[in-house]
């Protein structure tokens, strides 16, 4: 098992490797297809996808679940998860934070994690078990931290904003939040969020996304860096889950007790 999980590795890595060069020709590409209100793929998203998904496949066997254009369901068998751009709105801006996500998932889980950031020369890796290593040097595992110490990633939101997580409690939360940390950060990439955790950079990441190909290889990163990950409400994040909190040990802690005292008075409507 750890051998073949190396080997897909390696194989996903230089695929991304060789997509690299083509992402950063792309950067401040337009919006080509509308998704919905305030969402849309530039052509590059769909390009991409597309090359990686069939060099994958070629590769390796396994089906390809991507963003653009759907795929296997991922709750068993063996599947790669894939987000060709991530930040698509910092990526058509020609704003670098924006990167690509790859997962290998079994059975729902992560098993290997993989995140580009093209625009940063960083590339993130790492099987399960860990180590999480960054343009091929091994990083030291997580250590127990702080919230008053660590800057922690925020997601997007609008106020007025309904659906799972509303964007009230949303605001509610970064206002408590800033209260116990003043060093909240919004990237507008949850892969580039969970990445920064995973490698200590930020100390968690607050994740109101449930798309698989969003947040499973930053589930990888984390997990394998020896940091926590549930969903909002502290339980075990699963491909199913609909929402992530990632954090190094006891910064976790910390944030799952903020976030409980916030939803309080609307827990039902923070997630089912």
């Amino acid at each position: 098992m750890a051998a073949e999980l190396a080997e897909l590795l390696s194989i996903a890595s230089g695929l991304l490797d060789d997509a690299a060069p083509r992402f950063v020709e792309g950067i401040g590409a337009p919006s080509a297809v509308q998704k919905g209100r305030n969402d849309f793929a530039t052509e590059l998203d769909l390009e991409l996808e597309r090359t990686l998904s069939a060099r994958l496949h070629e590769r390796t066997g396994f089906p390809v679940h991507g963003e653009e254009f759907g795929g296997p369901q991922l709750a068993t068998g063996t599947a790669w998860v894939l987000d060709p751009i991530d930040g698509t709105f910092n990526y058509s801006a020609g704003h670098l934070l924006s990167g690509m996500l790859l997962a290998l998932v079994r059975d729902g889980v992560p098993v290997l994690g993989l995140t580009w950031l093209p625009g940063l020369n960083q590339r993130y890796a790492a099987v399960a078990d860990g180590p999480l290593y960054l343009n091929g040097q091994q990083m030291r595992p997580l250590e127990r931290g702080k919230l008053s110490d660590a800057m922690i990633g925020f997601g997007s939101f609008n106020i007025d904003g309904a659906g799972r997580i509303p964007g009230i409690f949303r605001f509610n939360l970064l206002g408590a939040l800033s209260r116990l940390s003043g060093r909240v950060r919004m990237h507008g990439s949850t892969g580039i969020d969970l990445a920064f955790t995973a490698s200590g950079v930020l100390g968690g990441a607050v994740v109101f996304g449930h798309h698989p190909w969003d947040n499973a290889a930053g589930v990888a990163l984390v997990r394998a860096a020896g940091g926590v990950v549930t969903d909002l409400l502290g339980r075990d994040w699963t491909i199913a889950s609909g929402s992530v909190l990632a954090a190094a040990p006891g910064v976790h802690e910390e944030l799952l007790d903020l976030i409980s005292e916030t939803a309080d008075h609307v827990r039902g409507e923070v997630e089912q």
